[in-house]
């Protein structure tokens, strides 16, 4: 299983995801789900990954491939926009190829979503949700943020939280705390955590940091967290209905 949680904000964009994978509980394993290309001064393109990790890291080694090539490849699309149709033609196009070779293999889920996000020269940061069809739809104001994978122990921190004017800091506080949830309540995901924050209109990546068990921020933060919840929960009243 995993975690990935993207948001576009105000101020710029928080994207994160866990690292962990498992094929059953006796074969977990670490693998980076960020990818980020990046060409300074002109896009920054970010790619957070959740499913079939033989599909994504295909689609990523394809898209990675073409960009030497003469076709259509993630830095000569005009648009953001353009990069999700790129990167959901890829994902159809690999997901056809692997199960035409393996019709036999029944019950196999080939499927894979990515969120993306990034900016390129001329137009504002954007965030899609890109769907293991290959379609997709695109983050606004009035839904700033989207998670893939195991996403239900996370989003009530977020829902609570984030708003579209919400600042980077404050976002990636509460991303870290969302997936501190998560990784109390799943083991299926797990640290390291990489967190980037790209800041609107720097079309470079200036913060993007990996979160470990020994990180002392998110230790300090995951602890004052639960201390604070079971402060509230103490001070709430009884029911009156019980004696």
């Amino acid at each position: 299983m995993t975690y990935c949680v993207a948001m576009k904000l105000a101020g710029g964009l928080v994207m994160a995801s866990d690292s962990r994978t498992n094929a059953g509980i006796d074969h977990i394993a670490t693998f980076c789900k960020m990818a980020v290309f990046e060409e300074p001064g002109v896009a920054v393109i970010v790619l957070l990954s959740a499913g079939n990790l033989a599909t994504t890291q295909s689609t990523l080694s394809l898209l990675r491939q073409r960009m030497w090539s003469d076709g259509a490849h993630l830095f000569n699309q005009k648009s953001l926009y353009d990069v999700a149709c790129l990167v959901g033609a890829t994902i159809r196009e690999i997901v056809e190829r692997d199960s035409a070779r393996m019709q036999h293999q029944q019950g196999v889920d080939f499927g894979t979503s990515f969120l993306l996000g990034g900016q390129i020269r001329g137009e504002e940061p954007r965030l899609f949700n890109i769907y293991p069809q290959g379609n997709f739809i695109e983050a606004s104001s009035d839904t700033p943020y989207f998670q893939i994978g195991e996403s239900k122990y996370g989003k009530p921190i977020l829902d609570r939280v984030i708003r579209y004017d919400t600042s980077l800091n404050e976002a990636a506080k509460c991303v870290l705390i969302s997936f501190d949830s998560t990784i109390r309540s799943n083991v299926s995901v797990g640290l390291p955590i990489d967190l980037l924050c790209y800041r609107t209109d720097a079309l470079m990546v200036r913060e993007k940091h990996r979160v470990l068990e020994t990180d002392a921020y998110f230790q300090g933060i995951r602890e004052a967290w639960s201390q604070g919840l079971r402060d509230t929960f103490a001070r709430l009243p009884d029911p009156e209905w019980m004696q």
